[in-house]
């Protein structure tokens, strides 16, 4: 059995220890949290080990209009996908030295039944955990069932009257009601829909973020009359896919429509990364390595378990969003199935949520607002840390835009370069059978030579979201390095 806050506690651990660039300001900046923990079980003494192999840090996404052709700029910078992209990176050193390893037999991997394919040793799983539930579908919580409340219930204030308007309630009178030493700071819309909240004021977000919301209802005579509870939900930013069902925008329960694809929101204008729901909810079935990965891998890659840490949460809700959407993929390749992970959450809240930036938040701070900086750490000899902003490297100059000084050791173009790195090292006659004899030049090229995972991936979209937008090929049309091209044309 895992137990969820020694997980959580391990990552925010690990967090911990890294230098301070690109961490939020305490008190003002928040910001969201995601690991892969590598879990080895010793089959012999039963005796299990976890490992934080990659971990991530990050609430933002560009727009669509300055994604690269290149493969230079990093899109999507959520924690969850920053965590995944790392151990991705990890996973690509540890097959570059897969010989070595196994003469001390501690790598993760072992040789498949099939040439040049690995598969996991037996006793190896893999826990995602993030600090908060996943941005689109898995963050449309029932507030009733909130075990994190920004300030405690609210009931009527003399005074103040409640009114339905638009898809919440909103006091008439201009002042606030708060708590005592209730905290309620300036966040606008834009960094209200990034956290997965609904673009509202921050007084009318932390009052519904109580249990439940309490509208006074009066008499024809003014006076107080019974208390009706209105239920209502927490409300994510990210926005529905053209083409499907859109959000019905209906007060309390009825504002979003659930089980539907989203796109995470933007600075301005629209972006195309579909919401962490989506994409954990993919790696259920196709597995988190990827098609590149998959070249080498007999099987996918899933996570036996998902840890979330204290935040608004409901086992159901998560259940719908990851697993449910999935559950009836049916005649996938040898290799890949609907792997279900187990959803446990841990009581440890991360230091740096927006809840406790809001509970230690000190007068003269400045507004708070969600960090803009993206960590990537991961369990690797050289550069381990990675540290990001706008999608290139923090602290860059426009200058240094379009070149190896500005990119991200994560985006597509350097992982792109790590995997043909792990092509021109392996013998080619231990090259699996879908690299060996074929011309392959471009990322898309060799994303498409993956044949089971993209069988994979045909049945998943075709059987459970159809409506996946397809990414643009004139963004996966770029080349490796030109010193990597010899290498693999020798």
């Amino acid at each position: 059995m895992v137990n969820a806050d020694e997980i959580a506690n391990l990552c925010y651990e690990r967090f911990e220890q890294l230098p301070r660039k690109g961490k939020p300001e305490p008190g003002r900046e928040w910001t969201l949290l995601a690991a892969v923990v590598k879990t080895t079980r010793c089959l012999r003494s039963d005796t299990v080990k976890h490992e934080v192999v990659s971990l991530g840090t990050g609430t933002k996404c560009i727009g669509q209009t300055h994604m690269s052709p290149k493969g230079d700029a990093l899109n999507d910078s959520h924690a969850e996908v920053i965590a995944r992209r790392g151990c991705i990176r990890s996973l690509h050193v540890v097959y570059s030295f897969l010989d070595i390893f196994l003469q001390f037999s501690i790598t993760v991997f072992c040789p498949a039944d099939h040439q040049g394919k690995w598969r996991l040793q037996p006793g190896v799983s893999f826990i995602f955990f993030t600090s908060h539930t996943p941005c689109g579908d898995a963050s449309i919580i029932p507030m009733t069932d909130c075990g994190s409340q920004l300030c405690p219930p609210v009931s009527c204030v003399k005074g103040h009257k409640l009114t339905k308007e638009g898809g919440g309630l909103k006091r008439k009178a201009k002042e606030p009601v708060e708590a005592p030493n209730s905290k309620v700071p300036h966040l606008n819309e834009q960094e209200l829909s990034e956290m997965g909240h609904s673009n509202e004021t921050p007084a009318k977000t932390a009052f519904q973020d109580s249990a439940q919301l309490v509208v006074d209802k009066r008499g024809s005579n003014g006076s107080a009359g019974l208390h009706q509870q209105v239920p209502d939900i927490h409300r994510t930013g990210a926005k529905c896919v053209p083409g499907g069902p859109p959000d019905p925008l209906h007060p309390g329960m009825g504002y979003h429509s659930t089980g539907v694809l989203r796109v995470k929101p933007g600075r301005g204008e629209p972006t195309l990364s579909l919401s962490c729901s989506d994409k954990l909810a993919h790696w259920t079935v196709l597995g988190f390595q990827g098609a590149l990965l998959s070249h080498y891998l007999q099987d996918g890659l899933y996570f036996s378990v998902i840890v979330v840490g204290k935040c608004p949460y409901r086992e159901e809700v998560m259940q719908r969003a990851l697993v449910t959407r999935c559950s009836h993929v049916s005649d996938l390749p040898a290799g890949f199935s609907v792997s279900p992970p187990l959803l446990v959450q841990s009581s440890l809240e991360f230091p740096f949520s927006l809840a406790q930036t809001i509970l230690h938040h000190r007068a003269g701070q400045g507004r708070i607002s969600p960090c803009g900086a993206a960590i990537s750490w991961c369990n690797v000899t050289e550069q381990p840390l990675d540290v990001t902003a706008n999608g290139y490297k923090h602290g860059v100059t426009k200058k240094d835009i379009g070149t190896a000084k500005a990119r991200s050791l994560l985006c597509k173009l350097e992982l792109f370069h790590s995997f043909l790195s792990l092509v021109s090292a392996t013998d080619h006659s231990k090259l699996p059978s879908s690299l060996r004899g074929r011309k392959l030049q471009t990322y898309w090229d060799y994303k498409q030579a993956s044949q089971s995972y993209q069988q994979a991936w045909q049945q998943l979209h075709s059987q459970a979201f159809p409506l996946w937008p397809r990414s643009n090929r004139d963004l996966l049309l770029f080349h490796s390095s030109p010193s990597l091209v010899k290498c693999l044309q020798l």
